[in-house]
């Protein structure tokens, strides 16, 4: 039986947010992987002319191809990817869910203050941490119109109501550093979803870009032994 992986990025993200989750799949597996740029997406970011409908049709399309070539399907939805897989999995047979910091509810103003401090430190003295995105949260606060806001918004309320029609098996993966997302919001997740199989895994350390966390070695072979199982 041969399987496949879509991974879905995030709201004014792009591939390079899942891609260490990737190249980590593909060294330990033989499987098909899918990931797709949806529109307006990518290193360079234009949301003016696209909708919530583009993304939710990108990831359709993604699905479909991938589906062409497997018997199996895994999605893994980082943020806002989350939702989309979730989406994804009300419309299709998904074999498991991955939600890496699915943005299912936002924000926590406490961690984020903390965030916010370090943008502006190093905005001005152009000292970037290693392995963190906050030269790129700069960019998004004047690159995203409040239009594509209220788009990410739909697909929230669109999937918040059928969270208990979701049955295969769901692994949610959060960062209890995230200053985007809470940890309150994987906690609510895992409440409500339907799924009878259900697992939970946190990084002490890790913020948003769960995939870049200090410890992402150790929770990448969780999730890889968790879509390994009943294959």
């Amino acid at each position: 039986m041969k399987t496949g992986v879509l991974f879905i990025h995030g709201f004014t993200g792009g591939t390079y947010e899942v891609q260490p989750l990737v190249t980590y799949v593909k060294k330990h597996t033989d499987w098909s992987i899918e990931v797709p740029t949806l529109p307006g997406h990518g290193v360079t970011i234009d949301l003016r002319r696209v909708s919530a409908q583009n993304w939710l049709m990108e990831a359709e399309i993604a699905m479909r191809r991938l589906r062409k070539r497997v018997d199996r399907v895994i999605i893994a939805g980082f943020s806002m990817g989350g939702l989309i897989a979730i989406y994804l999995a009300l419309r299709y047979p998904v074999d498991k869910l991955i939600l890496l910091s699915a943005a299912a509810k936002y924000i926590s103003p406490r961690v984020l203050l903390d965030d916010v401090r370090i943008i502006l430190t190093e905005s001005i003295t152009k000292r970037y941490t290693p392995n963190t995105f906050y030269h790129l949260y700069n960019y998004k606060l004047t690159h995203t119109p409040l239009r594509a806001t209220f788009e990410f918004l739909k697909i929230v309320k669109t999937v918040q109501p059928y969270y208990q029609s979701i049955q295969c098996p769901v692994c949610i993966v959060q960062g209890e550093k995230d200053g985007i997302v809470p940890l309150a919001t994987a906690e609510h997740l895992y409440k409500k979803l339907g799924s009878k199989v259900k697992k939970l895994v946190t990084s002490p350390t890790g913020k948003h870009h769960i995939c870049y966390s200090a410890d992402n070695e150790k929770w990448f072979a969780e999730v890889l032994l968790f879509m390994q199982q009943g294959n």
